[in-house]
C-alpha cells in the first residue's frame, strides 16, 4: 500500500478484514492505547519516550528519571482514552458539553498555577481551571510571529453550547462522511479553545469519540509530524480569517488544507494497522507507527532472544549469537539509543523490548 491510498480505500481494505481475531483485536487496542498516550502528551511537551510510556502504561513501571508531572499526566491520559472509549459505546446518548468539561478534569486532575516574569521583571500568575472554560482570554504565537486570537472567555460559553448541538444534529441526520464530521469538529473545537489548557489534548480524544462511534478506526496524531499538523491549521486558518466565530462556524470548503491533511493521515493510519494485522516477515518490527526492516542478522537474533527472555545475561546472550562480548555491547547499546530496549535497572529487573515484532 502506497502513502496516497486514499481513506476510501484505507477503510474498505480495513472492512475486508473484519472481524479480527481476538488476538488481533488485543494487539491493536495496546498500541493504540501506546501510540495515542504518548503521542498526543509529546505533541504538548511530555518528555517521557515512548518506552517509558508503554512500560506506565501497560506494565505499571517507572523506569529511568521522569518528571512527576508527566507520569501523572501520562496516566491521566490514559483514564480519559478510557473514560471517551466507553463514552462513544453509548450510541443512543448525545455529546454533551458536561462530559466534554468532565473529561477535560480527568486530564488536568486538579486547578494549579501558572507564573510567568514579565518584560519588566515582575513575576505574575493565573490559575489553571480543571474542568471550566477559560476565564482570561488565550491565543497563541504562531510559527509566523503573528498573534492569534481564539474566542472570548464571554463567547465561548455560547459557541461551545452551539458546537456540541451542531454536532448531535449532524450526527444523527447523517450530514458528513465520519472523516469529515470529525475534522470539521476538531478544527472548530480548536478555534474556539474553551479551556486555558489541555484543548489539544482533548480535541484529539474528541476526534476519536466521532470516528468511534460511526464504526472507524480511531486515528493517532503522531508527535514527529506536529509541524506538518499545525502547518495544515495554519493554512485554514488564512481561509477561514481570524475572527473566532467565524472560526466556530467555518465549514469544509473553507478548511480544505486540513481536511485534505488529516484524510490522507487517517488513511496511512489504517493502512499502518492493516500491515500490523497481515504482516508475516520476521525481519519486519514495529516502533511508534513506523516499520522497521531489521536486516542485521545478530540484531534480529538478540531482539528475539530478549524477548524470549526477559532475563539473559550480555554473557548467555554472547554464547547463544555466537559473537564477541564487546559486538553484543555495542549493538545493545545502539539498540537502546535509538528506543528499541530498555536496560536491566536493577539486579532483579529485566530486559524490556519496546519494537515490536509485526509477524503474527
Amino acid at each position: 500500500m502506497q502513502k496516497t491510498t486514499t481513506l476510501e480505500s484505507a477503510y474498505k481494505q480495513w472492512q475486508a478484514l473484519q472481524p479480527l481475531s481476538q488476538r488481533d483485536q488485543e494487539r491493536i487496542s495496546r498500541k493504540f492505547s501506546v501510540d495515542f498516550n504518548y503521542n498526543s502528551n509529546h505533541i504538548e511537551g511530555n518528555t517521557l519516550t515512548y518506552g517509558q510510556t508503554e512500560l506506565l502504561l501497560l506494565f505499571g513501571r517507572v523506569v529511568q528519571e521522569a518528571e512527576m508531572k508527566d507520569l501523572e499526566d501520562m496516566k491521566a491520559s490514559e483514564v480519559g482514552l478510557l473514560m471517551m472509549q466507553e463514552e462513544a459505546r453509548l450510541r443512543d446518548y448525545p455529546l454533551t458539553e458536561t462530559f466534554i468539561r468532565q473529561l477535560h478534569k480527568t486530564l488536568l486532575r486538579e486547578d494549579y498555577e501558572v507564573y510567568r516574569n514579565l518584560p519588566d521583571g515582575v513575576t505574575t500568575s493565573y490559575t489553571i481551571h480543571a474542568g471550566q472554560y477559560k476565564t482570561r482570554p488565550n491565543s497563541v504565537i504562531t510559527r509566523y510571529g503573528d498573534r492569534f486570537d481564539y474566542a472570548s472567555p464571554e463567547e465561548t460559553p455560547i459557541l461551545m453550547k452551539e458546537l456540541v448541538e451542531w454536532y448531535n444534529a449532524a450526527e444523527s441526520r447523517k450530514m458528513y462522511h465520519p472523516a469529515d464530521l470529525a475534522i470539521l469538529f476538531h478544527y472548530r473545537y480548536i478555534r474556539i479553545h474553551p479551556f486555558e489548557d489541555g484543548n489539544g489534548r482533548i480535541a484529539r480524544l474528541l476526534v476519536n469519540y466521532i470516528l468511534s462511534r460511526q464504526g472507524y478506526p480511531m486515528v493517532v496524531v503522531r508527535s514527529r509530524k506536529k509541524q506538518e499538523y499545525l502547518e495544515a491549521l495554519h493554512q485554514a486558518d488564512l481561509e477561514v480569517g481570524t475572527t473566532p466565530s467565524d472560526g466556530a462556524n467555518a465549514t469544509l470548503d473553507q478548511i480544505k488544507p486540513f481536511a485534505d491533511y488529516f484524510r490522507q493521515m487517517m488513511a496511512d493510519e489504517i493502512c499502518m494497522n492493516i500491515k500490523y494485522v497481515q504482516e508475516k516477515e520476521e525481519h519486519v518490527w514495529w516502533y511508534d507507527g513506523e516499520y522497521i526492516v531489521v536486516s542485521n542478522e545478530n540484531t534480529l537474533a538478540i531482539l528475539q532472544s530478549l524477548l524470549a527472555n526477559p532475563r539473559i545475561t550480555v554473557r548467555e546472550l554472547t554464547e547463544k549469537i555466537g559473537i564477541n562480548k564487546s559486538a553484543i555491547q555495542r549493538q545493545l547499546k545502539q539498540m537502546s539509543e535509538k528506543g528499541w530496549i530498555i536496560s536491566p535497572q536493577g539486579p532483579k529487573s529485566q530486559w524490556h523490548v519496546i519494537v515490536k515484532p509485526s509477524m503474527r
